[in-house]
């Protein structure tokens, strides 16, 4: 008796990130499927998949947000779930697709007494059962080697430089709010024929969320500046970088990060921040409270749809990004 084995795709997505999957799904051509998600009376999350997944390569998307009254830990809880449920309902591989990871800034110990919460997320989603995970923009890149197995690290700079040289403007500079993004920083100025300056800054070792950006390195007066980071949280760091190059008389100031957070006073800080145009990507899910006419929203469906084919397909997830994503 001889068998044929064939591959079968199945994608499904956790509450928090149904509309990215589902540009994601449209992007690939394929059915999302459903994950049947429902909660108890005292909120526990329960999870069975619609039909079965014997045999299937399983990607599952969630971000890891809040989203219609549920906080991040809700939206990790039930992306760990849906895992475990994909392993018991014997899925042939599972890749855990985190547009956004959570913990992320948790990468190290900055003191004594501190966990490496990153480090505790990718241990869960390994326990759980994912044999691969697919994230964008990582805080930083180290993330990578927290989990046992293949990680493909995204990132959205091909969507944003697209944006950025399409407004065609000769004389850009791209300004990394700190020394820590100056290699990212490089990568844009590549790609945009661009120059390179950034912001020395201070941030409080006793106070989260302080900042204080203290002088900018490089040449900004008259030209059109583009601050760059990998997420925008309360935007106490962005917005105090925007005032310090609006003081250096930059003509343009545009920012462009991958992750909206956008948490407590980061909208109103935007609002009365120098900036012309704030870039964000769909990473994360946007409520009315936190649109606003300066934010506007680039889709990454088509790149993760990209590097799922090309998992699926077992082929270079490098060659997408020509290995600009590799930190």
């Amino acid at each position: 008796m001889q068998q044929l084995n064939q591959k079968k795709l199945h994608i499904v997505a956790g509450r928090a990130t149904e509309t990215l999957a589902t540009d994601i799904c449209r992007e690939l051509g394929v059915s999302l499927g459903s994950p049947n998600t429902a909660e108890f009376a005292n909120g526990e999350i329960h999870v069975k998949y619609g039909e079965s997944i014997r045999g299937s390569d399983v990607f599952i998307v969630q971000t890891h947000s809040e989203w219609d009254g549920h906080s991040i830990n809700d939206a990790i809880i039930e992306h760990l779930i849906m895992v475990d449920a994909a392993k018991r309902a014997s899925a042939k591989r599972i890749t855990a697709v985190a547009p956004f990871f959570g913990y992320s800034r948790q990468d190290r110990k900055a003191s004594g007494r501190e966990p490496i919460t990153a480090r505790l997320l990718a241990d869960m989603f390994l326990a759980a059962g994912a044999d691969r995970l697919i994230s964008v923009d990582l805080h930083s890149g180290q993330i990578q080697g927290f989990f046992d197995g293949p990680v493909d690290h995204l990132t959205a700079m091909p969507v944003l430089v697209e944006y950025l040289a399409g407004l065609g403007d000769d004389d850009l500079v791209i300004v990394s709010p700190d020394a820590g993004r100056m290699k990212v920083a490089e990568r844009y100025t590549s790609l945009l024929d661009a120059d390179l300056a950034y912001v020395h800054k201070r941030r409080s070792a006793e106070q989260k969320n302080v900042v204080e950006a203290t002088e900018i390195i490089g040449q900004v007066t008259g030209r059109t500046c583009v601050l760059i980071d990998d997420m925008i949280d309360t935007g106490g760091t962005i917005c105090a970088a925007a005032s310090l190059l609006a003081e250096h008389q930059a003509k343009r100031i545009i920012i462009a990060t991958t992750h909206g957070v956008f948490s407590g006073p980061a909208i109103e800080r935007l609002r009365q921040a120098p900036v012309e145009t704030v870039l964000v990507t769909d990473t994360l899910p946007f409520p009315p409270e936190k649109q606003d006419d300066k934010i506007k929203v680039l889709t990454v469906a088509p790149l993760i749809a990209r590097a799922i084919a090309a998992v699926f397909e077992d082929t270079s997830v490098s060659d997408i990004f020509q290995g600009n994503h590799l930190a």
